[in-house]
């Protein structure tokens, strides 16, 4: 029985999954890294509540992933994105090998199933290696998941289609899309941008099936069904869960959190190079190369005589995700690449193509030996090489770029940022990627519970003041409504009302996105601690605390670099300038030219900036 099983078992459908989760596990992130981690995988570990939209089934997909008898919980939770990107990949293979098996049934023409897994294993790994999904595959993050519930749905459909042409209803297809899209919304809304694909591959089919009311409130109903994952929201935040961001146990703020109310923003003045930087977002020849765009185009090309719906569904996609994603979110020029990722069930689909193309071109350039079942050992081998060129280059172009396995950096800026405060201190944070991983080693990792750690855009939320009784039960900032109070002015009351009851720092991000003129300000390493009253003076650095800071989160060779990542390394050296300079007003020149060299060292980007500071208090 057990051989029987394994002669059923499709070896190009195993390794569509294997050998991407094997080379995602390797470049795998170790811990927490920078942007939205630390967040999502304090809401993880805690079963709460994420930043608007709440991505309810994204955490409670990954939460399992944190029992893991191994590593870290943001390991375990890495792993998760890990798993979900190996199945969009297995997406890209069954997609792939029905649209080429049921091509070969309709035609009549006999195929190679060594041709037709080997293409569909190859427009997977072309789509595992692509800069896109790899870099959200080594950390937490959703988007490979909707990406793979977006590939069943497609799937499903195409099934459906099937069923309809020899005269069978199998709404049930349908049904089961409607539910897995509404679950999908859990994951991630961009879902919704696929919806006008969806119903083209239905409506396609005949135009009549419009007025089937029944079967569309059936439909309806699967779909909503499935958007009760959103339940999650309220029914965790009346547990007051760790992180309950927006708290929304109330209709109103179960809303806000639902539809982003918390992130109102002027969208930038467009002209034509935002316009051109917009649209580049979406950039095949970036994720595939100039060779991938060529084969897409052939798949596609080939692909309008027997499925013309197919192609049409994707462009509809397209379409639809730039009208939206383009224009209605009109990003900033800084802003851009966060939408980058919007496009990833994009990218899958694209990848199916890719595939399409590949089996043209073997099918036209060696006819003779398809015909012949390829039996040949070496001709196998040779058509093995050919399907692996593509995703091989991609692999090898992208490798050192996803390489996250050293990333340490967020982890040991936020533990340095610890070793940096005093007990029963009260930080300040400003940006999201200096808050977040404190909060995952805090609330996950349960280091210096003695802190409170304050968000500063966060304290005009109401919500977020509940969060902390002990500081806000009778702050003066309850009193404001929230509308009418800047996140600097809360800011500075928040700090009023705790100067006097203990000590109170602020991290670099705070320290340099407003003036404290009414604080003098004792820089310990990278965060600042208020000294009231010494506004005039000039208060000497404690070095001390960088001989306690770990150096892999600015020494590693690690080859990925994002925005800030590379923000947190010039926050280490500037920390050392401004400390060195200190220094050398005090007189102490040594130490001074000391904290000034080691900033070069760190950042050799800001060698003349050093230089010339040097030099500007006579030193060579």
């Amino acid at each position: 029985m057990l051989s029987s099983f394994f002669r059923r078992v499709d070896p190009f459908a195993v390794l569509a999954v294997i050998l991407p989760l094997l080379i995602y596990l390797l470049t795998l992130a170790p811990s927490v890294t920078f942007f939205d981690s630390g967040e999502f995988l304090t809401a993880i570990h805690s079963l709460g509540i994420a930043h608007s939209p709440g991505y309810p089934l994204f955490i409670n997909y990954a939460k399992p992933f944190t029992w893991l008898p191994f590593g870290n919980i943001a390991l375990r939770a890495n792993m998760a994105t890990a798993v979900s990107a190996s199945a969009a990949c297995f997406g890209v293979y069954f997609i792939t090998r029905y649209l080429l098996s049921h091509e070969a049934e309709t035609s009549g023409k006999p195929r190679s199933s060594y041709l037709l897994g080997g293409c569909s294993l190859a427009a997977a790994l072309t789509f595992a290696f692509s800069a896109r999904l790899w870099l959200q595959s080594n950390h937490d993050k959703p988007y490979p998941l909707v990406s793979f519930m977006a590939a069943v749905v497609f799937y499903l459909l195409l099934r459906w289609r099937e069923r309809f042409d020899r005269g069978e209803e199998c709404p049930h297809y349908v049904y089961l899309g409607a539910f897995i899209c509404g679950l999908a919304t859990g994951a991630h809304q961009t879902i919704v941008l696929l919806l006008p694909a969806y119903g083209w591959l239905i409506l396609s089919k005949q135009w009549r099936l419009i007025g089937r009311v029944k079967e569309i409130i059936i439909a309806i109903a699967f779909g909503i069904f499935g958007f009760a994952i959103q339940l999650h929201l309220p029914l965790r935040a009346i547990r007051s869960p760790l992180l309950n961001w927006g708290d929304p146990k109330t209709l109103d703020q179960f809303l806000w959190d639902l539809l982003r109310k918390g992130y109102p923003s002027e969208p930038p003045v467009r002209d034509l190079p935002l316009l051109w930087q917009q649209l580049a977002a979406f950039n095949i020849p970036r994720e595939f190369t100039w060779a991938g765009l060529v084969l897409f185009l052939i798949g596609a090309f080939v692909s309008l005589k027997s499925r013309r719906d197919e192609v049409l569904a994707y462009l509809f996609g397209v379409v639809c995700s730039l009208l939206v994603i383009v224009g209605y979110f009109n990003a900033p020029t800084d802003m851009i690449f966060l939408t980058e990722e919007f496009f990833t069930p994009l990218y899958l689909l694209t990848a199916v193509f890719v595939g399409l193309g590949l089996h043209w071109l073997l099918s036209k350039g060696m006819a003779g030996i398809v015909r012949e079942k390829l039996a040949s050992l070496p001709v196998k081998i040779l058509v093995a090489v050919f399907l692996l060129v593509l995703p091989s280059a991609i692999c090898a172009l992208n490798y050192y770029e996803n390489d996250q396995s050293e990333n340490y950096v967020a982890f040991d800026y936020a533990s340095n940022t610890f070793r940096s405060l005093q007990q029963g201190s009260v930080l300040f944070t400003w940006g999201d990627s200096g808050a977040f991983p404190l909060w995952y080693l805090q609330g996950a990792e349960r280091m210096r519970e003695d802190l409170d750690l304050l968000h500063t855009p966060h304290l005009v939320f109401g919500w977020y003041l509940d969060a902390f009784p002990h500081l806000f039960g009778r702050s003066l900032l309850r009193s404001v409504p929230a509308d009418s109070l800047a996140a600097d002015a809360a800011l500075k009351l928040a700090i009023a009302e705790q100067i006097d009851r203990r000590p109170v720092f602020v991290d670099f991000s705070t320290r340099y996105s407003m003036p404290f003129t009414e604080y003098g300000l004792k820089q310990r390493g990278i965060c600042y601690q208020l000294v009231k009253g010494g506004a005039s003076s000039l208060i000497p650095p404690d070095n001390g605390v960088w001989g306690m800071y770990s150096v892999r989160g600015y020494t590693s060779q690690m080859g990925f670099r994002d925005l800030d990542t590379g923000k947190a390394i010039l926050i280490y050296a500037s920390s050392r300038i401004e400390g060195g300079e200190t220094l050398l007003r005090l007189g102490r020149g040594e130490e001074g030219v000391a904290e000034l060299r080691e900033a070069a060292t760190i950042s050799p980007e800001l060698a003349p900036q050093v230089s010339q500071l040097l030099a500007t208090y006579g030193i060579r």
